[in-house]
């Protein structure tokens, strides 16, 4: 008999089927929150203390309590991936302004945060994807101005993965003046002649990546160039190698662009040593 899955609701741990969120919440009414994702690898959290503070962050930003401190997070986290035996795979966290008769101000000051977590069992690690590389396409940038927080108002980014999905490729580079800003559920790089990695400054106008910060820092150990500013479109169709980042993909590789091939249409050798350096880091924590 399968266990049955557990998620965390509010102060619970509660199996999947008998947990509920009232319809007042206002991440139901408004998308009024913020989430995080962390992987897990060998049955541990990955960059964890990064994610957890860029949680913080966003709550702070739209005026959220935090509900716990870092450690009580993880604490919680740790307990969820136990709980479901999770070896491999994603742990999600979502935290909204709490339940209140809907009105577009905030409610009355002490009204709890509403607080989710949830596993998902995945295999992140020999991801068939990153030996063939990903497909990808360019779409329009529709988002608000304040891509910087990590909100669960993702309808513009859901739209641009099914256009992805209804193209039969594995990701959209969002595009904005004429510049990949980055992709609808991760960060976008090049890499150019002479070994130089060129990835978008941050900015509100895109999340600032956790991967991303973790793979600037080994493709400086691997002699790498990094060049952060804006990227034409043109620049990437001509690139000798792209990939993109996220904290389920690591570093993906990318084959193509908008049906033209990238480099030679094959994973690029400095993409390939990227991401066998992260998953490295990430195992010895």
């Amino acid at each position: 008999m399968t266990a049955p899955r557990i998620v965390y609701l509010n102060g619970q741990f509660l199996p999947y089927e008998e947990a509920r969120v009232p319809i007042m919440d206002r991440g139901f009414l408004f998308a009024d929150g913020i989430y995080e994702v962390s992987a897990i690898i060998d049955g541990k959290l990955v960059d964890n203390a990064a994610h957890l503070a860029r949680l913080d962050r966003s709550l702070g930003e739209i005026g959220i309590r935090n509900p716990h401190d870092a450690a009580g997070w993880e604490r919680l986290q740790t307990e969820l991936v136990a709980r479901n035996g999770v070896v491999e795979g994603l742990v999600y966290m979502q935290v909204t302004r709490g339940v209140a008769e809907r009105d577009f101000a905030f409610p009355k000051a002490g009204t709890e945060p509403t607080v989710v977590m949830f596993t998902q069992a995945k295999t992140v690690l020999a991801n068939p994807l990153a030996e063939s590389g990903a497909r990808v396409i360019t779409v329009e940038d529709l988002r608000w101005k304040r891509r910087d927080i990590k909100s669960v108002a993702l309808l513009a980014q859901v739209l641009a993965k099914q256009q992805a999905a209804e193209a039969g490729v594995a990701e959209a580079w969002m595009v904005e003046d004429g510049a990949v800003t980055e992709g609808s559920s991760s960060t976008a790089f090049i890499i150019g002649r002479d070994r130089v990695l060129v990835t978008r400054p941050l900015s509100t106008a895109l999340l600032p990546g956790i991967t991303r910060a973790s793979v600037l820092r080994l493709a400086q150990e691997a002699d790498l160039r990094i060049e952060e500013r804006l990227i034409p479109v043109e620049e990437v169709y001509a690139a000798q190698e792209a990939f993109y980042t996220s904290a389920s993909a690591f570093v993906m590789p990318v084959v193509e662009i908008d049906g033209r091939a990238i480099g030679d249409g094959r994973p690029g050798a400095l993409t390939r040593r990227l991401r066998e350096l992260y998953i490295e880091a990430a195992r010895q924590g």
